[in-house]
């Protein structure tokens, strides 16, 4: 009886939307996230109803909707975002999933867990405050992170008066510097949270501007401009299968997810570092054999040639294989309280394999305020963006993270307690 192979579905879901939230200290992040959750019909009956009772308790007239993100205790006594709130809602026109990131300096480095995956990041600014050294720390983010897409939404404009040459202003100069970063796409939207004006329902307010509200943005942007026709397919091994059972004596799979691209059976294929090629026999996905295998679906794929193979290696088309470099080179962003020094011994985890290293050089580290390159720091503090070079004790199949931001990016770990230094994006290699 033969088996027959499904065809992959068409490409990936353009429906859905990975989004995350940004800002400084008291914009009103969560109470946007919470008047979109509302205003979009998102949030459940006894939600509100906690929401409302939280609200009286405080004394406060009307239902405080931050409180709809601001799971925590300590959040919700603070009034403020500690962790990573990630929120899944819908509309008729979308799925949303949401990264709430908070707000405080000190946790910077959340904003990068939550923006690493985003197509694209919503930063709040303060109508009365303008631009600060937060909303430019996060626009550096964003843009080295590479998110498509870019929402300035000024807050609070019902504190101004709606006026729109605050507006104006504060957007000329977030637009400005933005594009100094190399940001691809910003679109402003001038919003009040608290009222509701611009987040899901125009504001009748600002007859002034025509443009969408964040909502109908959030709608109708386009999620990712990846090709994945022709994305170079990669293939990072997480788990080896071998059952040795009566049924499958020799049987061994190479069971992970497909990082970019797309594989194919049929495909020559090379393995990395080995460099020992084969070609793709058999594709499964979820227990079914299928054609073609693509990027972000997790696979278990089984080559003809019995190689050895281990978690860590990577499995790649052999016509489309990335450089392999001792020398890592890139953009880090410091997430850790322990500063990371020129010398120091750590761990580089890139896709999963995980591989001994050393701070090789650290260049430069970039100043926020005029975007200027401070050479040589010796170290990089905690929310610090530099550029660093790593030597790694083995060659390391990297690409360039402005090619993928999957096989592109990579993480430095202190060996001694497993906390994670410094996330960073790769140059690619010379």
């Amino acid at each position: 009886m033969s088996t027959s192979i499904e065809q992959p579905a068409v490409l990936p879901d353009t429906t859905l939307l990975r989004f995350a939230t940004a800002g400084s200290v008291d914009d009103g992040k969560s109470t946007l996230v919470g008047r979109l959750l509302h205003d979009s019909k998102s949030v459940l009956t006894d939600q509100m109803e906690a929401v409302e009772a939280v609200s009286a308790q405080r004394g406060q007239e009307a239902p405080d909707l931050a409180l709809l993100t601001d799971g925590l205790r300590a959040e919700r006594e603070q009034g403020i975002t500690i962790d990573v709130a990630y929120r899944y809602f819908a509309t008729a026109r979308r799925r949303f999933i949401l990264a709430d990131t908070p707000g405080h300096v000190q946790y910077t480095r959340n904003m990068v867990t939550g923006a690493s995956t985003a197509d694209l990041t919503v930063i709040l600014v303060d109508a009365r405050n303008g631009v600060v050294e937060q909303t430019r720390r996060h626009a550096a983010i964003a843009a080295l992170l590479r998110v498509p897409h870019v929402v300035l939404a000024v807050n609070k404009m019902d504190l101004v008066g709606y006026e729109e040459t605050v507006f104006a202003a504060i957007a000329e100069e977030f637009t400005g510097y933005a594009a100094g970063l190399g940001v691809p796409d910003v679109t402003a939207i001038p919003v009040s949270a608290l009222a509701g004006d611009n987040v899901v329902e125009p504001s009748a307010h600002m007859d002034w501007y025509g443009g969408p509200t964040v909502l109908e943005h959030l709608e109708t942007v386009r999620p990712s401009d990846r090709d994945f026709e022709q994305e170079q397919a990669r293939f990072p091994v997480q788990y080896v299968i071998r059952p040795q059972t009566p049924e499958l004596p020799d049987f061994r799979g190479y069971a992970g997810q497909v990082a970019a691209g797309a594989l194919r059976v049929g495909e020559h294929v090379t393995v990395l570092p080995s460099g020992r090629t084969s070609t793709v026999k058999a594709i499964d996905l979820l227990g079914r054999p299928v054609a073609v295998a693509w990027a972000p679906q997790s696979v278990t794929l089984t080559l003809d040639d019995d190689i050895d193979i281990s978690r860590g290696d990577l499995i790649a088309p052999t016509a489309q294989l990335p450089r392999s470099t001792q020398d890592v080179t890139g953009v880090v962003c410091h997430v850790a309280d322990q500063p990371l020094t020129v010398g120091q011994r750590v761990l580089l985890k890139h896709t999963t394999r995980t591989i001994q290293a050393v701070v090789k050089e650290i260049p430069s580290r970039l100043a926020l305020d005029d975007l200027s390159q401070h050479p040589h720091p010796g170290r990089l503090v905690a929310n610090d963006i530099g550029r660093v070079t790593v030597r790694t004790a083995e060659p390391l199949a990297l690409d360039a993270y402005a090619d993928s931001r999957s096989t592109g990016s990579f993480l430095l770990i202190d060996p001694a307690d497993g906390t994670t230094l410094a996330a960073g994006m790769a140059d690619g290699t010379e």
